[in-house]
């Protein structure tokens, strides 16, 4: 019996009319103002995406704005280095603003023009997401609210200079542990008191229905141009798939395409300095079962059932939770989650770098420095296709401060 064959119809199974992933996902909110607001969500992102016209128009903005597609790309020389196994990457580092975060922010920006919104609202850690966004309010005319934490801000200063230039407000946010996930609460709570002309793009795959939903569909371009790309220079299937997993919006959309195939796929989580309480931001490693911002999943939680303090050297993937889907493929077994350290990706960042040309940014280096771990240790021919999410410009002077002398930079 071929097990792939359970996901034959996976994208029309999953996720439920309620947004549910298995048991996770959905959509928890007390304000029945939200609870209405996002149901308009659901509804205008139902009816809208079936429409001829916003797929073709999404489809032109992506070709004739975004640049697509990405180029798959074969690191020859660092996979000579390693051994046998060959190493491919996805280079969303070549989508336009750096980073795979476009997909989905032009499909959001898009569905929230067909609506009749003025404003995007959002968060962001590493700073992509927001540039991404403050590049779709540009592109469509509207206002752009981008929320930040403090810490984030003072690593990610390139970015942010790049949100303000765009148009869009960078918001501090000085509370708690001033990084992602305060960021997204602080973004939620402002679009509470704006959801009549705004609409909040989250940053990822996680959050209430629909965002899992139109996250992963939006973010699926990544694996339908990988396989085909793939299958195209050689002629068959990669042996394992894996991208790096934080909230999970470019693991997602890379994984889906391939979910009915023979080929193993990884998800690659933040371990950061160890396994202990805040030195990690491994959700569904070291997480449970918990619902906060809005849907149920894996989550780091203290022992109150609070989200707990999370800790990674990428501030894109510093988040106590995790996508819905990935936590049902977590328990399916469909997808294998591991995780890397803080070093290990710094480490494979320097060895693309100086080997093949490319400089990633810490998040994506947490699934190439995976692959990098596996071809040291398989004894055989295969080949891995990675998700190189984004480029490392903005991680260049806190990589240099912080691991430059170790690593000879």
């Amino acid at each position: 019996m071929n097990k792939y064959r359970d996901y034959d119809n996976y994208t029309k199974e999953y996720p439920n009319e309620e947004g549910y992933f298995g048991k996770y996902g959905g959509a928890f909110m007390d304000d029945p103002e939200l609870v209405k607001a996002f149901q308009e969500y659901a509804d205008g992102y139902n009816t809208i995406a079936q429409s001829s016209q916003f797929i073709s128009e999404l489809r032109r903005i992506r070709k004739d704005f975004q640049g697509r597609p990405t180029p798959t790309y074969h690191c020859q020389r660092l996979s000579n280095l390693l051994g046998m196994t060959q190493i491919y990457v996805k280079r969303e580092d070549l989508n336009h603003t750096g980073a795979h975060k476009l997909n989905h922010c032009m499909g959001e920006g898009l569905l929230a023009k067909y609506m009749g919104k003025k404003k995007l609202i959002a968060e962001t850690g590493a700073g992509q997401h927001g540039v991404a966004l403050a590049t779709a309010a540009a592109y469509f005319g509207m206002e752009c609210d981008i929320y930040m934490g403090e810490v984030d801000i003072a690593k990610q200063a390139p970015n942010v200079a790049r949100m303000k230039l765009l148009g869009a407000r960078v918001i501090p946010v000085s509370f708690g542990a001033k990084t992602l996930k305060e960021a997204v609460d602080a973004a939620f709570n402002a679009y509470a008191e704006e959801y009549r002309d705004a609409i909040y793009c989250i940053g990822t795959a996680a959050g209430p229905h629909p965002f899992p939903l139109m996250v992963r569909d939006f973010q699926s371009v990544v694996g339908q141009e990988a396989r085909a790309q793939f299958i195209e220079q050689t002629g068959h299937l990669p042996d394992k798939v894996m991208a790096a997993v934080g909230g999970g919006s470019n693991a997602i959309g890379t994984f889906i395409p391939f979910i009915a195939d023979p080929v193993e796929l990884i998800g690659v989580e933040p371990g950061g300095r160890g396994a202990g309480y805040g030195e990690n931001a491994a959700s569904i490693t070291y997480g449970r079962e918990g619902v906060m911002h809005g849907f149920n999943s894996y989550m780091l939680a203290d022992e109150d059932g609070a989200p707990a303090a999370v800790y990674s050297n990428a501030s894109g993937l510093d988040y106590p939770s995790v996508g819905p889907e990935h936590a049902m493929l977590r328990d399916q077994g469909r997808v294998n989650y591991v995780t890397v350290s803080d070093e290990e990706a710094i480490e494979a960042l320097v060895m693309l770098s100086k080997y093949e040309g490319i400089i990633p940014a810490i998040e994506s280096s947490h699934a190439l420095a995976h692959a990098i771990k596996l071809a040291r240790e398989v004894g055989k021919p295969e080949s891995i296709l990675v998700t190189l999410s984004g480029r490392g410009d903005k991680d260049l002077d806190y990589v240099l401060e912080n691991y430059g002398e170790k690593f000879n930079i």
